[in-house]
C-alpha cells in the first residue's frame, strides 16, 4: 500500500482519513483561534507573533453557507462542485470544497466533518490526499 501525502501538508495531516484535524493557531493573549496558521500577530487583539501558538483544530463544524460552481475552467477539479463556509466548533470559519458535488440535500445548519479524498499520486507513487468537508452522520 503506498504512503499518503497531503496536497497541503501545512494545513492538515494525511494520517487520518476520517475527520482529520486542521493545523491552526491560537492567540495566548485573547484566545482567538484561526485557520490557516500564520505568524504575523493576532488579527483580533493585535498581540505580537510571539503570543501565537500552533494548535490542532477539530475538523467539525456547522455549514453556514454554500454555493455550487457550475462552470470552471481549471484542471484541478471538475464542475459542478460545491464550496461551503463551515464555522468550526473550535471557532474559525473556513471555506472548503464539499464532498457533495452539488447542493442537493444540503441545508444551512448541517453538521459537517473534515475528510480526506484521493487527489492523484505524486512522482514517487504516493497517494495524494486533499482536505474536504462532508455532512456528518446525524446519529453521531
Amino acid at each position: 500500500m503506498p504512503n499518503r501525502t497531503a496536497v497541503h501538508p501545512e494545513l492538515y495531516s494525511p494520517d487520518y482519513a476520517d475527520n482529520p484535524s486542521l493545523s491552526g493557531g491560537k492567540c495566548r493573549a485573547c484566545g482567538y483561534a484561526f485557520f490557516p496558521p500564520q505568524r504575523y500577530g493576532c488579527e483580533s487583539c493585535g498581540a505580537p507573533p510571539e503570543k501565537l501558538e500552533a494548535v490542532q483544530l477539530a475538523g467539525r463544524g456547522t455549514l453556514h453557507s454554500y454555493a455550487t460552481v457550475h462552470l470552471h475552467m481549471g484542471k484541478d477539479i471538475e464542475a459542478p462542485f460545491t464550496i461551503g463556509l463551515i464555522v468550526l466548533d473550535d471557532g474559525p470559519a473556513i471555506r472548503s470544497t464539499l464532498t457533495n458535488r452539488t447542493d442537493a440535500g444540503l441545508a444551512i445548519g448541517d453538521r459537517m466533518k473534515s475528510v480526506l479524498v484521493a487527489a492523484g499520486t505524486d512522482q514517487e507513487g504516493n497517494e495524494m490526499v486533499e482536505l474536504r468537508f462532508a455532512r456528518a452522520e446525524a446519529s453521531k
